[in-house]
């Protein structure tokens, strides 16, 4: 297993492996060999101390060829001031770092999940460049998960008695799926016919735009 980025999301994402009882490899690559050393050893002192099998190892992003799996968590170093078009300026500053990434890794046969922000933007280009087959992002999953939580939350009503996903790119323009709720398990409230948005000819769903601008990595 390999993972791209020692930040906090490359952190995060070791974090869960070794924790997680991960067998085997993890190896780790990041900006400088220094970087990926430092994360290397903490995850070492964890492992150490959870007595977990795992076996952190800094290594340039060529040995990660030979991975199962490789997570990619890397981001330019960069401050982001965009205000109104942060997406933009992400992409702009990201797109090299994952070029570079997707010109090494080229021909990589393993599954590659890409983290990196703009998530939908950078998976295509890593795709493009790499040639990668199995190749996945985060973005719908995480937006689909922020969206149940708040909608549960609004409601009062338990996560898992709420449904909906969120779908295309994981910014202002992301689309909202309503799905009514499961058989056997509690309706949400309505509203008043007047008040609901008008549905699909199937009757099933309901998409709409959303706002929200997304979270930091």
């Amino acid at each position: 297993m390999g993972v791209v980025g020692a930040g906090a999301v490359g952190q995060a994402v070791c974090t869960v492996l070794i924790s997680g009882g991960l067998d085997g490899r993890l190896l780790v690559a990041s900006r400088t060999i220094t970087q990926a050393g430092a994360l290397a050893a903490d995850l070492d002192d964890m492992r150490s101390a959870l007595r977990h099998p795992a076996a952190p190892q800094a290594v340039p992003v060529e040995e990660l060829q030979g991975c199962d799996a490789v997570v990619i968590a890397a981001r330019a170093d960069f401050v982001n001031h965009n205000t109104h078009d942060v997406r933009q300026g992400w992409a702009v500053a990201n797109a090299h770092v994952i070029r570079e990434l997707a010109t090494v890794l080229h021909g990589f046969d393993g599954v590659v999940l890409v983290v990196t922000n703009p998530v939908d933007l950078m998976t295509r280009l890593f795709a493009e460049t790499s040639g990668c087959r199995r190749l996945f992002r985060i973005g719908s999953n995480l937006d689909s998960a922020r969206y149940r939580l708040a909608l549960a939350t609004h409601l009062g009503m338990p996560l898992h008695t709420v449904e909906g996903h969120v779908i295309g790119e994981h910014g202002d323009h992301a689309v909202v799926c309503a799905t009514p709720p499961t058989p056997g398990r509690p309706a949400a409230p309505q509203r008043p016919a007047a008040q609901r948005p008008p549905e699909t000819p199937t009757g099933r769903h309901h998409c709409a735009r959303g706002r929200e601008p997304p979270r930091g990595q």
